[in-house]
């Protein structure tokens, strides 16, 4: 297979059907993760996964080369989101040799940076960032606005309930937890008003907080309905003889 090199800037290489074989050696390895925190250490299969550990790291880290040399400008890939993602699903392995055995519990879980490599290779999620470059300055209003109301909400329980639970809503910061929850319907149920005013208050924060979670997610669903039309291939027309 010939890997085709392109002139244009910021263009990675097209590895071809290669690919689909990248994609399933990074769910088979994702899987070989799992299954390792589920034996003993004396376990019979340890030795089998550490070598298709080494033998996975190593195609990774060939493809990884590949794409930098490949990749014009050079260095323009190392630096790139993508890159850095690549870069992380290896580097974690080979750090393991130089650092304490207390230091490597927190390193192999770098190890899951792994599964940020399928992004590359599920062609469908082309259409969900395409999505969200369209809605992200409505996103991003709709995000300041519930941090607002977020806000708001805090300040407003604790006017009403600092008195009855001073240990629950003492201050502000202390009301944001349950606005949290309250506003984005989880309800723990950890913390609650018990004034009469309180319980008003909450039932019109959780009105508009079912609000504050169905614009965005209106946005987003016409977003990618749109994209999915845009990335449709057009029909081939058929011509008479």
């Amino acid at each position: 297979m010939e890997l085709k090199k392109s002139n244009a800037p910021n263009k990675e290489p097209d590895f071809g059907r290669l690919e689909f074989y990248l994609l399933g050696l990074i769910v088979c390895s994702l899987l070989a993760f799992s299954i390792e925190t589920a034996l003993d250490s004396d376990s019979a299969l340890i030795p089998y996964l550490h070598l298709f550990e080494w033998v996975s790291v190593i195609i990774f880290t060939v493809e990884y080369i590949a794409r930098v040399a490949l990749t014009k400008p050079v260095g323009s890939y190392a630096l790139s989101f993508m890159g850095l993602i690549d870069l992380l699903a290896i580097l974690p392995f080979y750090l393991s040799g130089i650092l304490d055995f207390r230091a490597l519990r927190a390193v192999r879980l770098l190890k899951l940076f792994r599964a940020l490599k399928l992004i590359r290779y599920i062609r469908a999620l082309d259409r969900f960032r395409s999505a969200f470059n369209s809605i992200k300055e409505e996103l991003l209003i709709a995000a300041a606005t519930a941090g607002v109301v977020l806000f708001l909400a805090a300040v407003g329980i604790y006017y009403f309930e600092k008195d009855a639970q001073p240990e629950q809503f003492g201050s502000v910061f202390h009301s944001l937890w349950w606005a949290t929850a309250t506003m984005t319907t989880v309800g723990y149920g950890d913390v609650y008003p018990v004034t009469v005013g309180g319980k008003v208050f909450t039932f019109f924060i959780l009105i508009i907080g079912l609000g504050l979670v169905a614009v965005p997610t209106a946005l987003f669903a016409t977003a990618m309905t749109s994209a999915k039309k845009s990335f449709k291939r057009p029909a081939k027309s058929k011509t008479k003889d």
